[in-house]
């Protein structure tokens, strides 16, 4: 029996544990990346381990998350970045420099090997044949340490694509239909494998955004073959001595398949506030639009941009509509004014943002109230953009493009035969602008290297061991879908606090309850109450470790996301299961809960005592035996410590 692509990654890097689907297996990394809103804090985390260098053989430390420089705070955390890569053996990719997804597939990625993020879209770099995972801050700074990383053996999707795309339609369309057929659940625990004559008709930067919104279903990864595409892309990178090609085998075992003829893909759009709210282009068109945004991580490459300024050529933006480009890398920004696509750009009446992540995660760029704005981004969750009345809708470029120009939604397909546009093509460069000089590489004497730290950078928390009685008040109760976006925003308010707890915890559940912080330090803690795929988002571990700063002690819910119930372990929090989804109903907010701490055994069902509605429920720990020890002891730098 032959093996996927997905097995032969995770088989070739296993260093622990049985390869078999739900066993749980450690695996070697061999690459790293951070971004400046969770790399300050895993940094921290590393030198709190105590190694002195990474013993990765690449890791990348990127400024492109929180830019905004109106006082120290940020500035600050960039040259502590800054400092620490010099000293520790990592790269440094300064601010502008690139958007850390798009910049790692362009300079980095290699087929074959395996990166770690701690950035949810990680993933990206699927795009090229790599095995790519995204993280909490934590397990980064224990991959840098040169420990495994422990993950679920997971199940493998094959996603056979068929046909070609057909003109104006793109590979943000193809996403968005497989979010419309599984939905933001329905990755959960698996790896999503691309495979079939289809995938040869994508190129490098199509296979990307596939791969980068592969994470908003919920799955652990996505992966493409390296083949003779990818080949193309690394020596047009100036780095095709990194070429191995990878396939899965003809008789590999998926445990499901999902067919998609490219050729009957249509232009798709993510209504508000969930990216799998996905209706045709052509029933939301018509719809008045007040802001087109462009770029991120998703669809930020030369053959987005490439894109939207073949549609913008000669063309106005919409009187009404403000519009920004976040290109994804100065790579791209050099390209497009080679080609003459960022005249088209800027002639059309688009503003040029900074090379970042910015818009996004509501760094600047938020619409007016209740302003619809459509995005090429990847999450469009309730107050992500900056505030909560904005009506965040994702696209492709090319549908972002036409409805820009004409002030509503289009179906990009309509725009191009009213306007007498031939079908778009995308050639890509035989070679690229190769310039790495902005990279800060490694110093060649680290012990002279002075880690310079800034006011607002606090050292962690000190977090004691789970208690032998666990009690406490249900602090609040939430519905499905809760993304790390509720529990921990980002936005320019909050995001320069990323290294300071104490600060940031203030801000906890500030989208659901502005309540919830002052509340938890004066019950002195407690639990919350979740539905179905807690922690759906982002990899940021502060939504775990902020809430386990103010007391939170353990969280019952229907189901977790992936991501944020490694983090809430790292942090010592007790991530508990309903058995019976139904007995969500029996606990409401306010209620007073107590668990025995040596009933909760993996595996196997425990009550927790409703001592205000005098009832037990049956609940489970999602969690292994190793995974419990590393709460028990209060986290897992706490049990890293333990163990020496």
């Amino acid at each position: 029996m032959g093996l996927t692509l997905t097995e032969k990654l995770l088989n070739g890097h296993l260093v622990e544990g049985e390869p078999k689907r739900g066993s749980r297996v450690g695996i070697r990394i061999d690459q790293t990346l951070t971004q400046d809103a969770t790399g300050t804090m895993a940094y921290l985390e590393f030198e709190a381990l105590g190694v002195p260098r990474v013993k990765t053989e690449l890791s990348v430390s990127y400024v492109d998350h929180n830019m905004i420089q109106e006082d120290f705070k940020n500035p600050d955390d960039h040259r502590y970045l800054m400092d620490v890569a010099r000293r520790c053996g990592i790269i440094f990719s300064p601010p502008g420099n690139g958007i850390c997804h798009q910049l790692h597939v362009e300079r980095f990625a290699a087929p074959g090997k395996t990166l770690l993020g701690s950035d949810s879209h990680t993933p990206t770099s699927g795009g090229v044949g790599m095995l790519a995972i995204g993280a909490g801050g934590m397990d980064v700074a224990l991959a840098m340490a040169g420990e495994p990383f422990y993950l679920t053996y997971p199940a493998v999707v094959k996603v056979h694509l068929t046909g070609q795309l057909s003109p104006f339609v793109s590979a943000k369309d193809v996403i968005l239909e497989v979010l419309r057929r599984i939905g933001v659940k329905g990755g959960v625990g698996k790896v999503l494998e691309y495979c079939g004559p289809g995938v040869g008709t994508l190129a490098v930067p199509d296979r990307a955004t596939i791969a980068n919104m592969g994470a908003e279903t919920g799955a652990t990864s996505s992966v493409f073959p390296s083949d003779e595409v990818a080949r193309e892309w690394l020596r047009a990178q100036g780095r095709e001595h990194q070429f191995v090609p990878l396939e899965a085998d003809p008789d590999g075992v998926y445990d499901q398949v999902i067919e998609i003829d490219l050729s009957r893909v249509e232009p798709l759009v993510a209504l508000p506030h969930q990216p799998d709210n996905v209706i045709p282009v052509r029933e939301a068109a018509g719809m008045e639009i007040q802001q087109v945004m462009f770029g991120s991580c998703t669809n930020s490459s030369l053959r987005d941009l490439e894109a939207v300024a073949y549609l913008l050529r000669d063309m106005s933006v919409h009187p009404e509509v403000d519009c920004g480009v976040s290109p994804g890398s100065r790579q791209v920004l050099h390209h497009m004014a080679k080609s003459g696509a960022l005249e088209s750009i800027l002639s059309a009446g688009v503003r040029i943002l900074e090379v970042s992540c910015g818009a996004c995660i509501g760094m600047g760029f938020a619409p007016p109230t209740d302003g619809v704005s459509l995005r090429t981004i990847n999450r469009n969750f309730l107050g992500r953009c900056g505030h909560k009345t904005g009506k965040v809708c994702l696209v492709s470029p090319e549908t972002a493009a036409a409805s820009a120009v004409e002030g509503r939604i289009t179906d990009p397909r309509d725009f191009a035969s009213k306007h007498s546009k031939a079908p778009f093509v995308f050639l890509q460069p035989e070679r690229f602008h190769i310039e790495d000089r902005r990279f800060v590489m490694p110093s060649d004497d680290p012990e002279k290297v002075v880690i310079r730290r800034g006011p607002n950078i606090a050292p962690l928390p000190e977090m004691g061991p789970m208690e032998e009685v666990i009690s406490g008040t249900a602090l609040l109760k939430v519905g499905d879908d809760i993304t790390t976006d509720h529990i921990m925003p980002a936005g320019a308010k909050v995001l320069p606090l990323r290294s300071n707890v104490p600060a940031i915890s203030k801000h906890v559940f500030e989208v659901v309850d502005p309540t919830f912080p002052e509340r938890a330090l004066a019950a002195k803690g407690g639990f919350i109450v979740g539905g179905a795929n807690y922690g759906q988002g982002s990899s940021r571990e502060h939504a775990a470790l902020a809430p386990r700063y103010l007391g939170v002690k353990g969280v019952l819910a229907k189901s977790f996301a992936r991501i944020h119930l490694a983090n809430l372990v790292n942090f010592g929090i007790l991530p508990l299961v309903f058995e019976d989804p139904s007995d969500y109903q029996r606990v409401d907010q306010g209620d007073q809960l107590e668990i025995r701490s040596q009933d909760v055994v993996p595996g196997r069902a425990f009550q927790v005592l409703n001592l205000t509605k005098g009832l037990t429920i049956r609940c489970v720990t999602p969690v292994g035996e190793g995974d419990l020890e590393i709460i028990r002891a209060g986290g897992k730098l706490n049990h890293v410590r333990s163990k020496g």
